[in-house]
C-alpha cells in the first residue's frame, strides 16, 4: 500500500495530488476485499463507493464540512479513510467496529445511519442549522437511486428546493439498492442518462454565441429562456430545476479526479442546492459482486481468488425465511386470491422464489415501507389477501400505516415480520425488538410467534386464513431442525400449547425461546425442579384462560421473549392478571431485552448475555428460588423472634 498505509484521517488524504487518488482508490478496494474475505461484511455495496468516499474526503475539509452518508451499508471506505483503517477486521463483531455510521464511533460519522432515504433530511437540518448559527461550511449528502425513491428523500427534496438552502446532494446511481431498482424514479434517472447529449448541446450552443464578436453575450442571454423551454419540455433533469436544485451530471462515480471536479464545481453555488449524478457500479472492480448482487450484498467470509464462500462442513435446518418463501409459495399455489409484498428486500424476505413463480402476484414496491403498508390495505378493500414480507425493524417505518390504514379498518392483510428479535451482527438499527410493543397496543390485530420452522408454516396459514389484521414474527438465520409435517394446519387463535407439564414452575416462552426452555427444564429436572413448559403462540390475543388457570396453581411463571420487556409479552400477561384481580396470586418474573440499547455482535453471544439461552433460564429460575427459599427462611425467623 503506497499512499493508504500513510492515510490516518482525511487530511492526509488531501496532501496528495489529485493524479494519486485513483492509486488510493485502488488501494482501498482491496484493503475492503482482503477484510471482507477474511470476516465477511457488506461486500458488495462498499466496493461500489470507494471512488465516491475517496473524492468527497478530498474535496471537503471533512469533518468541518459534514458528510451525511444514507444507509451505510457502502461506507466502509469512509471509515477505512477516517482513522478506523487498523480496526476493520472487528466490524460487525461483538465490541467491534459498527456496520453502519455511528455518531459516537468517529467524529466523521455525523449521522448515525442503518435505515435508508434518511440523509437528505438530516443533511437539510444540518444546514439550516448553519445558517441560523450563522456559520460556513458545506453539508453534503450521499443517497443511492433507490433510497431517493423513499418518501422521506422525496419529502426533504421538496422542502431543500423550497428553502433554497445551500446544500450539495451526491446521487449514487448504481441502480440497485440490494436488489435491482424498481419503479419510476429508477425509469427518470435513465432518462436523465439518456438526455445527456442535449445537456452537451446545449453548452455547443452557449459557446458558440459567446464567440460573437461584440453581441455573443446578449445573443446567449436572449436565448436562456428559449432553451430553458426546449428544456422543460424535452429533457428528464428539468424535474430537478423544476425541484429548485441544479443539476450537474452524470459523472462517472469510479474516476476520482472526475468527482472531484464535479464536487468542486458543486461547492461553488451559493444560492441553493445542487445534485451531482454519479454513475457507480455495485460491487465495482470484483467480478463476483458484480455478477451476483443478492448474495453479494452482504457476505461471510470468502476465497479471494475464486469468490466462492468459506462454508461451514456442518449441515443445518432450512433458515426460517425460506422457510417462509416455499409455505407461501404453496399457498399462493391454492388461493388466487393470495398476493405477495416485499420492500426492496425480495432475498432478504424469501419473496425471490415468489416473484419468480407468481410475476403477476408479487410486488416489490423498493424502499418505500409506508406505502407497502397502505398499498396491500387498499387490496384487501377489493378482497385479496396481501402478505408484507417486511423486517421487523423496518415495519415501524410503517407504524401510522398499520394503524390508520390496515387495523383500524380491519382489513385483510397479513404482516410476515423477519429478523424479529436479535438481529446480531447488523446491530441496534435492526434489531426486531420493538414489534410486540407496538402492535399489540391497538385493537383487531392477531399477533404470534412459532416455536420452529414447521409451526411457522402453520402459522402463515393461519395468518391468511384470519379475515383480520395478523403479525407473525420470526428471526433470523436457521430453525432448530424440527421434522416438517404435512399440509400446514389451522391453529386456534389465541391458544396456547402444552409441552410439558410440570410442577408449580412454569416457563411461559415465546417463540425463538420456546427450545431454550425446554433445554433448560431438562437441566432444572436434574436439580429436582419440576417445570411445565407452555409455548404461548399468541401474544395477542393471550390464552386468558391458561394463564388464570397457572395464576391459581403455580408459586412462579417466567415469561419469556426475545423483545424489549417494557410493552412486551411478559407486561401483557401481568395486564391479564391484574385485569381478573389475581396479581397477587403468583410471582412473575419477566425475562427478555432491558431497557437499553443492544450493540451488534454474534446473536448467539448477545442472547446469552442478556440470558435468553438455556443457561440463562436455568440460572434465572434457580437463583429465584434461591430467593424466595431465603425471604422464606427470614420471615420465618423474624416471625420466631417476634
Amino acid at each position: 500500500m503506497r499512499f493508504l498505509s500513510e492515510i490516518e484521517s482525511p487530511s492526509d488524504l488531501r496532501e496528495l495530488k489529485v493524479d494519486d487518488l485513483q492509486e488510493v482508490a485502488d488501494e482501498v478496494r482491496q484493503f475492503i476485499l482482503e477484510t471482507c474475505s477474511r470476516i465477511g461484511g457488506h461486500t458488495g455495496a462498499s466496493l461500489g463507493a470507494v471512488e465516491l468516499a475517496v473524492a468527497m474526503h478530498y474535496a471537503f475539509d471533512t469533518p468541518s464540512d459534514r458528510l451525511v452518508w444514507d444507509v451505510g451499508h457502502q461506507a466502509y471506505a469512509h471509515k477505512i479513510l477516517t482513522g478506523r483503517r487498523d480496526q476493520m477486521s472487528s466490524i460487525k463483531q461483538y465490541g467491534g467496529l459498527s456496520p453502519f455510521l455511528k455518531r459516537d464511533e468517529s467524529p466523521f460519522d455525523t449521522f448515525g445511519a442503518g435505515h435508508a432515504s434518511t440523509s437528505l433530511s438530516a443533511a437539510l437540518g444540518m444546514a439550516v442549522a448553519r445558517d441560523k448559527k450563522g456559520e460556513d461550511f458545506h453539508v453534503c449528502a450521499l443517497i443511492g437511486d433507490s433510497s431517493l425513491a423513499g418518501g422521506m428523500a422525496m419529502e426533504a427534496l421538496n422542502q431543500a428546493g423550497h428553502l433554497k438552502t445551500r446544500l450539495i446532494v451526491i446521487l449514487n446511481d448504481n441502480d440497485m439498492s440490494i436488489a435491482p431498482a424498481v419503479g419510476a424514479i429508477t425509469r427518470y434517472l435513465n432518462r436523465i442518462k439518456e438526455a445527456q447529449s442535449y445537456h452537451h448541446l446545449k453548452e455547443e450552443i452557449g459557446d458558440t454565441l459567446d464567440a460573437v464578436p461584440g453581441v455573443g453575450h446578449s445573443l446567449r442571454k436572449a436565448a436562456k429562456s428559449f432553451k430553458d423551454a426546449i428544456a422543460a419540455a424535452v429533457l428528464p433533469g428539468a424535474l430537478v430545476n423544476e425541484l429548485g436544485f441544479r443539476y450537474i451530471g452524470y459523472v462517472d462515480g469510479h474516476n476520482v479526479p472526475m468527482m472531484v471536479r464535479a464536487l468542486e464545481e458543486a461547492k461553488k453555488v451559493d444560492d441553493g442546492p445542487v445534485i451531482v449524478h454519479a454513475l457507480t457500479k455495485k460491487g465495482k472492480g470484483y467480478p463476483s459482486p458484480e455478477d451476483n448482487y443478492y448474495a453479494w450484498h452482504a457476505t461471510g467470509p470468502f476465497d479471494i481468488n475464486t469468490g466462492k464462500a468459506i462454508k461451514s462442513s456442518k449441515t443445518s435446518p432450512p433458515t426460517y425465511t425460506k422457510v417462509f418463501g416455499e409455505t407461501l409459495c404453496a399457498l399462493m399455489d391454492k388461493d388466487e386470491r393470495i398476493v405477495a409484498l416485499t420492500a426492496a428486500m425480495p432475498d432478504g424476505t424469501g419473496v425471490d422464489s415468489v416473484l419468480e413463480k407468481f410475476p403477476e402476484r408479487s410486488f416489490d414496491v423498493g424502499i418505500a415501507e409506508q406505502h407497502a403498508v397502505t398499498f396491500c390495505a387498499g387490496m384487501a378493500t377489493e378482497g385479496l389477501k396481501p402478505v408484507a414480507a417486511i423486517y421487523s425493524t423496518f415495519l415501524q417505518r410503517g407504524f401510522d400505516q398499520v394503524i390508520h390504514d390496515v387495523c383500524l379498518q380491519d382489513l385483510d392483510v397479513t404482516f410476515a415480520m423477519d429478523r424479529a428479535g436479535i438481529a446480531g451482527p447488523d446491530g441496534p438499527t435492526h434489531h426486531g425488538l420493538l414489534d410486540i410493543a407496538y402492535l399489540r397496543g391497538y385493537p383487531n390485530i392477531t399477533l404470534m410467534a412459532p416455536k420452529d420452522e414447521n409451526e411457522l408454516r402453520h402459522m402463515l396459514y393461519t395468518a391468511v386464513e384470519h379475515p383480520h389484521p395478523t403479525a407473525l414474527r420470526y428471526p433470523r438465520g436457521s430453525g432448530v431442525g424440527v421434522e416438517m409435517s404435512g399440509e400446514p394446519e389451522l391453529l386456534e387463535i389465541g391458544k396456547a400449547e402444552m409441552l410439558r407439564e410440570g410442577g408449580d414452575i412454569v416457563l411461559l416462552a415465546l417463540g425463538s425461546m420456546v427450545h431454550p426452555a425446554l433445554e433448560a427444564a431438562d437441566e432444572l429436572e436434574k436439580e429436582g425442579i419440576d417445570t411445565g413448559v407452555i409455548n404461548a403462540r399468541f401474544i395477542k390475543p393471550l390464552d386468558t384462560e391458561l394463564i388464570i388457570a397457572l395464576a391459581q396453581s403455580s408459586r412462579v411463571i417466567f415469561t419469556i421473549e426475545e423483545a424489549y420487556l417494557a410493552g412486551g409479552f411478559g407486561s401483557a400477561v401481568i395486564e391479564v392478571l391484574e385485569s381478573n384481580g389475581i396479581q397477587d396470586s403468583v410471582k412473575v418474573v419477566r425475562m427478555g431485552i432491558p431497557d437499553r440499547i443492544i450493540t451488534h455482535g454474534d446473536a448467539k453471544l448477545l442472547r446469552a448475555k442478556y440470558g435468553l439461552d438455556a443457561d440463562g433460564i436455568f440460572s434465572r429460575v434457580s437463583e429465584t428460588l434461591e430467593e424466595l427459599e431465603e425471604r422464606k427462611v427470614g420471615k420465618k425467623r423474624r416471625k420466631m423472634v417476634g
